[in-house]
């Protein structure tokens, strides 16, 4: 049976399965990949939407910090109890480029565009600092996107493409450090058996043999 990888999130997990981007490359990177007893590995990446400003035009998506970490604490004590040897792994939101998020509504709305920011940077931070301090609250493994992406120097335009939404750059940072992580526990595909074996392997006179190597 092949290990399941849970990917749990908002907008920004959903878009990570087109092409090119973290969900779809993690998919690649562990298929046809199995285990006697298969791993099982979550990752909650939310905060995004959370982190909008009370009294902004997304004050809908707004929810207060205390409540967000009430929010993941309750899912990953969930996941715990389904599965206590599942690896679970928070992910903060990525930062906030304001003048990018701006000039995205300027560009799609026009004379509607919004005036004041929905989101900050400083606001966004005050989130991922809580995701992680859940993280080693709980024992579980997280990563700081919101810090990591604002090591590199341009962040704003190379990682987010509307100010909050990930490019392919930025998709392939989440897929690293999703891969480090995953590595750094007991999920490393490198080391995993594949499911079937490969072409180079199969006796075209005796196929059945590899086969049959594999099922041992």
């Amino acid at each position: 049976m092949r290990p399941n990888i849970l990917l749990f999130g908002d907008s920004i997990t959903q878009e990570s399965f087109r092409s090119g981007c973290w969900g779809a490359s993690l998919a690649d990177a562990y298929s046809r990949k199995g285990l006697t007893k298969p791993p099982v590995a979550t990752t909650i990446f939310f905060g995004a939407n959370d982190a909008a400003l009370a009294g902004g035009t997304s004050e809908r998506q707004h929810v207060p910090v205390e409540e967000y970490k009430e929010n993941l604490r309750k899912i990953v004590r969930h996941l715990k109890e389904c599965s206590p040897t599942m690896l679970i792994v928070l992910i903060t939101p990525p930062p906030i480029d304001e003048e990018g998020r701006m000039e995205y509504a300027r560009e799609t709305y026009g004379e509607k565009a919004m005036i004041l920011p929905e989101r900050t940077n400083e606001t966004t931070g005050v989130y991922a600092k809580g995701c992680v301090e859940l993280a080693r609250e709980l024992g579980v493994r997280s990563i700081n996107l919101w810090s990591k992406m604002q090591e590199t120097d341009g962040w704003q335009k190379k990682y987010l493409r509307d100010g909050l939404h990930l490019t392919a750059e930025g998709n392939a940072v989440v897929f690293e450090e999703v891969v480090k992580v995953f590595k750094e526990a007991w999920l490393d595909a490198s080391e995993m058996p594949y499911d079937f074996p490969h072409h180079s392997e199969i006796d075209g006179k005796n196929p059945e043999k590899a086969f049959q190597q594999k099922c041992l």
